[in-house]
């Protein structure tokens, strides 16, 4: 249980931790090529998309997993 909580904590922090390092570079003026502007672009509405039908999935219907690719959500045993 203490171990559920911790990682939901270090999923929660670690984005925010990533954004506000990105945005002292930014303001530090590290410049950021297009190409890797593209690429980031790409990566995040990549994860916003999972996000959202992984949400739709488990929230909605089951039918939302097609759009990640399978029919049900991943099963993950525990030893």
């Amino acid at each position: 249980m203490l171990y559920t909580y911790l990682l939901s904590l270090i999923r929660t922090i670690a984005p925010i931790v990533a954004g506000w390092l990105i945005t002292q570079a930014l303001r530090l003026g590290v410049e950021i090529d297009p190409g890797s502007v593209e690429s980031l672009v790409t990566s995040a509405f990549a994860a916003i998309y999972y996000a959202a039908f992984r949400f739709a999935e488990l929230r909605l219907s089951p039918k939302f997993g097609w759009l990640l690719g399978w029919s049900r959500p991943p099963e993950y045993l525990r030893s």
